[in-house]
């Protein structure tokens, strides 16, 4: 990457992007840079804890005032939780299972042809202007389905891009910023909805306040959101990312895509009719009243999705892969017998070894800093400083949107923040005739705008390893300095929107609100 990176000494050669991608390309491998961190956590735990700080709050998931303090971890208790917790650190890491899971089905699909063949559709079919919003669009729209943008748009936007002679790491930025910074805009209600306007609802209980939101709460505004940063997700690949990562040198050949041959469209012609048989069967397993893939949910003894929609979307998506991808290999001749599947599932998880290692010091770093309890101490120290200010209207809702993005970057999960934020906030905003919807609403937008340069966020060293399929030098800081641009551009134009259907009084979701 950095020597592609270079080329952008051209019309952007003293823009603040070049400045950032400078310092990107001096940051050491992505091994040594969370090494580095996980020193600095350390280091930084031990002088806190010294400092006797401390932080209370009222916690909307618990129900209880919770005190938190600095954990040292340059003392006996933290050596041993250090050596003790190695191996279930990266064990327990979310995304490595998901990864290896998924990527058994995507192997078979991909050492078929049908992923080749797939692609080879979709570039000789949609024309190439329309390729980036595209691919935008369906990151956006992926957070639907929890890990399915992490796990298969964002290394097709790869592919896809290269297979158009297009860089393809501006293909993985454009699919990252949308599955990512996107996380909250969607056209349709999802799994998070509930899980924040839940936390919203006991924030408002605990304050005494007879008032609840539903998951609808945001939905007007977050739906056309998907097309304000499908816009500027395309406009940022095409304007800055792409002139500035110039032209991809290495090898194409393989990617000269001539018209699909009569065997491979017949291929493709019964593994989409798989497909078709597969999402119907999946259809019968999740919407009936009744389905199979719906379990009791103990608060609201009625069925839901909520447990499937967590943690049954990997296997759906290897399943998803796997049959079609073998049913064209056995068609196209590309898989002649069990070996050869086998074959495909190895192969895919040869290229996962630079990932394995990455992720092994990933979850170190980030098991020392959720153990030093530091993210907590940001967050709520943020969080307090804001109420103090005493801003009211626009200005507090705006600073409120930068304060909530800025914490993003210690504190990864949008619930735990939202339970720590929401008993302080809920209220006092409510007070200020702000509505609850509108709070939650101004969180989502600086939450999600950072999470593509938050090196805490559980999947950054997988977007790294898709980065390393194309040049092995690329780490963490030229992934940072890759997704800049769209955080920045993100966070702005959302908030503009904000502010903009602010002054238009305009209803956010079905009766919510902007004001108490």
């Amino acid at each position: 990457m950095e020597t592609n990176l270079k080329k952008s000494k051209k019309k952007y050669s003293l823009s603040f992007f070049d400045w950032i991608e400078k310092i990107g390309n001096k940051l050491p491998n992505s091994v040594f840079i969370f090494i580095s961190l996980a020193v600095v956590v350390i280091i930084a735990s031990e002088i806190v804890h010294r400092m006797g700080i401390t932080v209370s709050y009222f916690d909307a998931k618990k129900s209880e005032n919770v005190v938190v303090s600095a954990v040292s971890l340059m003392n006996r208790e933290g050596f041993v939780y250090m050596i003790t917790s190695m191996v279930k650190n990266f064990t327990s890491f979310a995304p490595l299972g998901v990864a290896l899971v998924a990527m058994i089905g995507v192997g078979v699909a991909e050492y078929s042809g049908l992923i080749d063949a797939f692609l080879k559709k979709i570039v000789l079919s949609v024309p190439n202007r329309y390729i980036t919003a595209t691919i935008v669009f369906v990151g956006i729209i992926s957070n639907i389905a929890a890990d399915s943008g992490y796990l298969v748009v964002i290394p097709l936007g790869g592919i896809i891009f290269l297979s158009l002679k297009r860089h393809p790491f501006a293909g993985i930025a454009a699919a990252f910023a949308g599955v990512s910074a996107g996380f909250s805009a969607n056209l349709l209600i999802g799994p998070i909805d509930a899980q924040l306007s839940g936390i919203t609802n006991e924030a408002l209980k605990i304050a005494g306040i007879d008032r609840t939101i539903s998951p609808t709460a945001n939905w007007f505004f977050l739906s056309i959101s998907t097309i304000l940063l499908t816009i500027i997700g395309t406009v940022v690949t095409e304007k800055i990312i792409e002139p500035r990562l110039g032209k991809y040198e290495k090898d194409t050949q393989n990617f000269e895509y001539s018209q699909l041959t009569e065997l491979e469209n017949k291929g493709l012609f019964w593994s989409g009719i798989v497909v078709v048989i597969f999402v119907i069967a999946l259809g019968f397993m999740i919407f009936p009243e009744n389905a199979i893939l719906k379990t009791l949910d103990p608060k609201t003894s009625t069925y839901t999705l909520n447990a499937f929609l967590n943690n049954g979307i990997v296997p759906i998506i290897m399943i998803f892969f796997l049959i079609p991808g073998i049913i064209y290999g056995v068609i196209t001749k590309s898989i002649k017998n069990t070996k050869d599947i086998v074959k495909g599932m190895n192969k895919s998880m040869e290229t996962m070894s630079v990932f394995l290692v990455i992720v092994f010091f990933a979850s170190q770093f980030i098991s020392y800093f959720n153990h030093s309890k530091l993210g907590f101490i940001i967050s709520v120290k943020g969080a307090i400083f804001l109420r103090n200010i005493g801003f009211t209207g626009l200005p507090l809702i705006v600073t409120f949107v930068f304060l909530c993005a800025f914490i993003n970057l210690f504190m990864a999960s949008a619930s735990a923040k939202w339970a720590i934020m929401a008993p302080i906030f809920i209220p006092m905003m409510y007070n200020l005739n702000i509505s609850p919807a509108m709070t939650q609403l101004a969180y989502r937008i600086g939450d999600s705008s950072t999470n593509i340069i938050m090196p805490l966020m559980s999947y950054f060293p997988l977007i790294v390893a898709y980065m390393n399929k194309y040049d092995e030098d690329a780490g963490v800081g030229n992934l940072i300095s890759l997704m800049l641009p769209y955080s920045l551009f993100f966070l702005i134009g959302w908030t503009i929107m904000l502010v903009l259907w602010y002054l238009t009084g305009l209803p956010i979701g079905p009766d919510a609100f902007l004001h108490v």
